[in-house]
């Protein structure tokens, strides 16, 4: 059976240390970077299927090789910050990190963390044959691929679940709480503000509008819903007109 691999980069080394105990002790391999230049080298030498990355690095910051990960690739990302404001969080998440720990945090969440990422990049407990087909976006569940009019559209494994779970419940209004526990998992200790950011990326990707959403949609003061609506796209550059279906 093949072993994941897993790429930890943190300029302290017992932090660096301490991860590499504990996921190795769960089976995985683990290779280390002290910095953003190495990090970037072990990068381009290899592909892995997790990346622990800390925020605060020499050379490119974590930001930054987040930036860069996700211009090719859609791996998993954990970021590790000592910032707690969430702006900071906020912003790792806008440039595509899928989770992120505090310092100091709990090594056993860090690998639990890690699991959970992994079943959802294959598939999880979400994997069932099978695809979901709403107007032009389609959703093959089985290979997570997704079209949106004909176009394939690349999502992270954390992009993927959300979008699935509100097409399997189309038109429902979901609170961001109650995102946040279908979606990330009952024991994930993260903010609603997470969801946000999330609603905000896939949107990008999905609408040909992202500031007036025509398939996922705000309702101002519930939370989010993926709506039946038929775009019709001009090609002039024009706002689409939506007709939204009936409640």
């Amino acid at each position: 059976m093949c072993q994941e691999r897993i790429l930890v980069v943190d300029d302290d080394e017992t932090v660096r240390e301490i991860v590499r105990l504990y996921l190795e002790q769960d089976g995985f391999l683990v290779r280390l970077a002290d910095s953003g230049h190495s990090a970037v080298a072990a990068l381009t030498e290899e592909p892995f299927d997790v990346v622990i990355l800390d925020l605060m690095l020499p050379g490119p910051d974590g930001l930054e090789i987040c930036r860069r990960l996700r211009t090719t690739t859609s791996t998993p990302v954990i970021m590790l910050t000592a910032r707690a404001s969430e702006t900071d969080r906020v912003v790792g998440l806008e440039l595509g990190a899928d989770d992120y720990l505090v310092k100091p945090f709990s090594p056993r969440e860090l690998v639990a963390r890690v699991r959970s990422l992994l079943r959802r990049a294959g598939g999880g407990q979400l994997h069932d044959p099978g695809r979901l087909r709403l107007k032009d976006l389609v959703i093959d569940i089985d290979t997570r691929e997704v079209e949106v009019g004909g176009r394939q559209v690349t999502l992270t494994a954390l992009e993927f679940d959300l979008l699935l779970y509100l097409a399997r419940h189309p038109r429902h209004v979901f609170t961001r709480e109650q995102l946040l526990r279908q979606v990330w998992g009952q024991s994930w200790l993260g903010d609603p503000s997470a969801v946000t950011v999330l609603v905000r990326r896939l949107r990008e990707k999905i609408e040909e509008y992202p500031n007036v959403p025509c398939r996922l949609q705000t309702v101002f003061g519930v939370g989010y819903r993926l709506s039946l609506v038929e775009v019709d796209v001009t090609g002039t550059g024009a706002v689409p007109a939506v007709r939204r279906a009936r409640a």
